[in-house]
């Protein structure tokens, strides 16, 4: 398989420079990945670095937690769609998800799958394995295209990476026929092929050029 075309290549560093920035849509073009994901201010200059290429442009919605109101949610979809962001990887309500409010969920998350394509990250390293069914099972009956395990603020570290790939194929199972993406800690070949055997799609990483270097045989971070 070709592993970096599951790779959206990732950088939500908040010190990020433009720079940075087109470091990241540079490497992603030398090495084939899915697409860049980013944080919104950087949408217009990662759609302008990458015209002409199939690389996406990716946006991180209202990390870690996903709880401002879906008015504020709307907006922040709408502006990253018209700066040129073709899908959104949007944060569902976590705290909501943890207090058994799941048609508040519901409700929120169709809103914004309607925007435009839309992965839906669900904090998974936060739930119970009966609560990362469910979530998954609501992003799916929400019209998202795929259900994403976590951001940065993944509370599974390195060293619990076997429980995320549990989580992964619970998703797989529960949003079938949705794209599984897996993120939070993945920084060499063999944790990402790890995620990918249990059923991973897309792998989200800021490591991607690690990770390719990795398949090659070059030392990993």
């Amino acid at each position: 398989m070709n592993i970096a075309k599951t790779i959206d290549h990732t950088n939500i560093d908040p010190k990020a420079t433009k720079e940075d920035i087109i470091k990241t849509c540079n490497e992603a073009k030398k090495y084939g990945f899915r697409g860049v994901d980013v944080n919104p201010e950087w949408v217009s200059l990662v759609k302008e670095e990458l015209k002409g290429t199939d690389l996406k442009v990716i946006v991180l919605i209202d990390p870690p937690m996903g709880i401002s109101p879906t008015t504020e949610r709307i907006e922040m979809c709408k502006e990253a769609k018209e700066n040129g962001a073709d899908e959104i990887d949007i944060v569902m309500n976590i705290v909501a998800m943890k207090h058994d409010k799941e048609e508040d969920v519901l409700k929120d998350l169709k809103e914004v799958c309607d925007i435009a394509p839309t992965k839906v990250i669900i904090g998974s390293g936060y739930l119970t394995d009966k609560e990362v069914g469910k979530a998954s099972a609501l992003v799916k009956e929400a019209g998202g295209i795929c259900v994403k395990t976590a951001t940065f603020k993944d509370p599974l570290d390195e060293t619990q990476l076997d429980k995320k790939a549990e989580h992964v194929r619970i998703m797989s199972k529960e949003a079938s026929g949705l794209l599984v993406k897996a993120s939070g800690k993945i920084s060499n070949f063999k944790d990402a092929m790890k995620m990918i055997e249990a059923g991973a799609d897309i792998i989200g990483t800021s490591s991607g050029v690690d990770i390719i270097k990795g398949k090659e045989g070059a030392v990993t971070s």
